[in-house]
């Protein structure tokens, strides 16, 4: 079974193949990230020092570092704890306490189906989630919602070490592109975020489904993009080259709902 109609598949992770809902999971971590760390440094200072260092993440546009050094540069002098004392407690928190946050999350039941269909179709598959976080902090979510890098054979994850821009910018999904060695036409992104899995991907010409009930409206009609609902019904319209058509509809000038 092949696509015609594209030839890779990037999927956010975050409530698109992994049920994840933020305002749980977000006070959650900090929570167990500030207690980690109280005896180095003070919790709450530790957490405002963190939003600000991933605040100038979101800035990166791909024109230097990567996510990672630009957090870096921004994070660690804030300390008086150096950075070689204070990166093995981090290590060792991704190690230890991360994991315990896996019973916030849900897996989808589709989300592995839609791996092992696009693999078999012989797509390009890529992880396209936010970069903010550290290569074991994502690879460990995927692992909760089934699609752990030791069970699938990915040919991108986007993690804060390999990237140089977010999903605030055109310049997240053109290095993804050029990764990848495609063009936009070749590519459909599948995510949550209207407004970064959506709107951003269709900024470079990437086609998005949009993961989200059949009634929400989207925030900007003048988007276009293949269609929406759930991570089931992705799944059908792929595997029943209903994606394929919506994709040619789309190439014509016409957007899916």
């Amino acid at each position: 079974m092949t696509s015609s109609g594209f030839k890779a598949l990037l999927l956010d992770l975050d409530d698109t193949l992994l049920g994840n809902p933020m305002d749980t999971f977000i006070p959650a971590y900090f929570g167990a990230l500030k207690d980690f760390v109280s005896h180095m440094v003070p919790g709450e200072f530790f957490i405002a020092q963190l939003l600000s260092a991933t605040r100038k993440m979101t800035t990166n546009d791909g024109s230097g570092p990567t996510n990672e050094e630009v957090f870096s540069e921004a994070f660690y002098p804030s300390f008086d704890v150096a950075r070689h004392e204070l990166e093995p407690v981090l290590e060792d928190f991704y190690r230890r306490a991360f994991p315990k946050l896996q019973p916030l999350t849900r897996p989808r039941a589709a989300a592995p189906w839609i791996v092992e269909w696009a693999k078999e179709c012989g797509l390009q598959v890529v992880i396209a989630t936010n970069p903010l976080f550290p290569q074991t902090a994502i690879e460990q979510r995927m692992e909760w919602g089934a699609v752990g890098v030791d069970r699938f054979d990915f040919d991108l994850v986007t993690t804060y070490e390999n990237s140089h821009a977010t999903k605030s910018h055109p310049a997240y999904y053109r290095e993804i592109l050029s990764a990848l060695g495609r063009q936009p036409g070749e590519c459909v992104m599948v995510g949550d975020n209207w407004d970064w899995d959506v709107e951003q991907a269709a900024g470079v010409g990437i086609a998005g489904y949009w993961i989200a009930d059949g009634g929400d409206q989207p925030p900007n009609s003048a988007v276009p993009f293949l269609a929406q609902g759930s991570l089931d019904d992705f799944l059908e319209s792929a595997k029943s080259g209903g994606l394929d058509e919506r994709l040619s509809q789309l190439a014509d000038g016409g957007a899916g709902r």
